[in-house]
């Protein structure tokens, strides 16, 4: 009588071992290329890495800015909804909207050509068609509308509107009706109509939402379900919850709790926000103390619960969560490094994995999956 035939691992057909793969360790087959573009203000150059489906990032390219002999104090990065060109905004004179082209393949950035700002922008993000750039300028108080070219090339401004102090971010809704500018000088939110087809701002009813005095509304991120809208405030550390209604564009706040570890006694100065893509979890960054605080995300209503924090790069301007949602990388300006956290898919709480040098003073983290 024969024996049956015993196979080991090794000797699995390659579809099985997969199969087991992903079982165990979370390792997906065919998962799409993912790479992070890291914007450093004082080296005037992209860092480009890959990451792997453990959360390992490999260098790809550093990509410099051409025609730019001065840098800025931060460098935004915004990627078009396609996922076809990188914009840069550079802060210092001439002020220049640096566009590169993103290979679909290798993630590497070429560069296209370079188009005018209408003044130093510390925030840039085209609209959900693609075909406007929407920027703030902190030092400006101002925000601006610019046509983004079939080329990928920014365009003259086609509007320029004057704001409350220290514009700071500029974001369209969801569904492109509507745009919002944090001023954090003023501690308001200004809304506007956005008419996608003309690239037309007009002033929304309400035009403004008032918040507490000197909490300093900073950056901001809608829910991915359009409903909640959350907000980070720079000089309170403050961390808003509010209601979205996409039919009017009104907010209404909810809640409102910190991103500053217990205990914390000195000065805030919070920057950045993030929602997980699956709406569970929401992460905030804090300078003054080098953290990131994780959230979970009631689903029923909104309201943020606090996981917990943990220590970062130094000076944490900018992070960001890789498309899965199950990664956050998070880059210092004093630290010239970028530290990549696995993110616990039933808690949000945040465990460090590795650390990598970058250009000089990171302080924006873009992530993008390509076929």
């Amino acid at each position: 009588m024969s024996r049956p035939t015993r196979r080991t691992a090794l000797q699995l057909p390659l579809a099985a071992c997969a199969v087991i793969l992903a079982t165990q360790f979370g390792v997906r087959a065919g998962m799409a290329d993912t790479f992070a573009y890291v914007g450093n203000a004082d080296s005037n150059d992209i860092s480009v890495f890959r990451i792997d489906d453990r959360g390992e990032m490999s260098p790809v390219q550093t990509a410099p800015f051409v025609g730019i002999e001065k840098p800025g104090s931060s460098t935004p990065l915004a990627v078009t909804p396609d996922h076809r060109v990188l914009i840069a905004g550079v802060r210092s004179q001439p002020f220049s909207a640096v566009s590169f082209a993103i290979d679909q393949k290798t993630g590497t950035l070429k560069h296209i050509g370079n188009g005018p700002l209408a003044d130093s922008m510390a925030y840039v993000m085209t609209d959900r068609t693609g075909k406007f750039v929407l920027s703030a300028s902190y030092g400006g108080n101002k925000v601006a509308l610019n046509p983004l070219s079939d080329t990928g090339v920014v365009g003259e401004p086609k509007q320029v509107i004057p704001t409350g102090l220290n514009a700071h971010a500029f974001i369209p809704s969801p569904d492109n009706r509507f745009a919002f500018a944090t001023n954090l000088g003023s501690d308001q939110v200004l809304a506007f109509a956005f008419n996608a087809t003309t690239g037309e701002l007009t002033p929304s009813d309400p035009p403004i939402h008032k918040l507490p005095e000197k909490s300093g509304p900073r950056h901001f991120v809608f829910h991915p379900n359009g409903s909640y809208v959350y907000l980070i405030h720079e000089l309170n550390g403050d961390v808003a919850a509010f209601n979205y209604d996409a039919k009017s564009g009104a907010w209404s706040e909810i809640q409102r709790t910190t991103a500053l570890p217990e205990g914390f006694t000195g000065k805030p100065w919070a920057a950045d926000i993030h929602v997980t893509p699956d709406g569970r979890f929401l992460y905030a960054s804090e300078r003054t103390t080098n953290t990131l605080t994780a959230y979970k995300i009631d689903p029923a209503s909104g309201k943020l619960s606090t996981v917990g924090t943990v220590p970062t790069e130094k000076q944490p301007r900018g992070f960001n969560i890789d498309p899965t949602g199950r990664y956050v990388a998070a880059v210092g300006e004093l630290s010239d490094g970028l530290t990549v956290y696995a993110i616990d898919q039933t808690s949000g709480a945040l465990t460090k994995l590795k650390s990598y040098p970058t250009g000089k003073k990171p302080n924006w983290v873009e992530f993008i999956s390509l076929p």
